[in-house]
């Protein structure tokens, strides 16, 4: 196992077996986002992009939480999340859109599988972290809650956008509305979670799910993650167009000759790194 370097104690970072896990690391306050945290996650998961070294990734979060979102007690102390002047600084506005497209849209665009592992709380932003990975495993002490109204605040980190895409608009304005906090067999029905497992197994599940994807055809897996990326944005036709190129370039690689020779032979294939 081989730590990454982040910058800052509040995020983790370490590859093992083809695996890159990231941790937040602020326990003590839920792991709530600090600026060193974002900056650490944005410059690492660039980093990880073009690693042949890393085939996927895990997310999750120190202490029994996942994210509990923006620091709301240091929002207090600055009076509120903009400060005391009652203006907007479009600099912060501007750095923040920035961030934003660094860290949670990587994540979602990123070319190599993502797997969240949501330990407990994913709020506010942090609900966006955890609904940008791929496919999520949680335990029993999963929760997701939006958050944002519960202190005045309208939403950010695409969380509006994703709650929209994985559970459809009216549930989507449900859970922005009313801040209600999902847990449990509805995590599952509703697609927020894909699998729930004893807490002492969390950690295990997810380096297992992520080093299946990682010992697979990477290439494959990238090119199937921006075919799903294109869904909401491109019609049917666009996509299918899309899909074919894709689709021929897979088809001249060495990892397909390997599975489909494996597939003939009836044996296990084994992937180039």
């Amino acid at each position: 196992m081989a730590k990454t370097e982040t910058g800052t104690d509040d995020l983790l970072a370490e590859v093992a077996d083809g695996v890159g896990t990231l941790t937040f690391n602020r326990p003590e306050a839920r792991n709530a986002m600090s600026g060193d945290m974002m900056s650490g996650l944005a410059d690492v998961l660039a980093d990880w992009a073009d690693d042949d070294e890393i085939g996927a990734v895990v997310i999750t979060g120190a202490g029994g939480a996942f994210c509990a979102g923006g620091d709301v007690k240091g929002f207090n102390e600055r009076g509120g999340e903009g400060g005391a002047g009652g203006a907007v600084d479009p600099r912060r506005v501007d750095a923040q859109r920035e961030n934003q497209k660094a860290t949670v849209g990587r994540i979602y665009s990123y070319p190599k599988p993502v797997i969240g592992a949501i330990p407990g709380a994913a709020a506010g932003a942090g609900l966006g972290f955890a609904l940008a990975t791929d496919v999520r495993v949680g335990t029993p002490k999963s929760v997701m809650a939006t958050a944002f109204g519960g202190v005045g605040l309208s939403g950010d980190y695409g969380v509006t956008w994703l709650l929209n895409q994985l559970v459809g608009p009216a549930k989507a304005r449900q859970l922005m509305f009313f801040n209600d906090r999902v847990r449990g067999d509805e995590l599952l029905e509703l697609g927020l979670l894909n699998w729930i497992v004893p807490e002492d197994e969390l950690q295990t599940k997810a380096f297992e799910l992520a080093k299946t994807l990682a010992d697979g055809p990477r290439g494959c897996f990238s090119r199937m993650k921006a075919n799903l990326a294109e869904v909401p944005v491109a019609t049917l036709e666009e996509a299918m167009d899309a899909e074919v190129q894709r689709h021929l370039e897979c088809g001249v690689t060495a990892d397909h000759r390997e599975a489909v020779a494996a597939f003939v032979e009836k044996r296990k294939p084994v992937f180039r790194r």
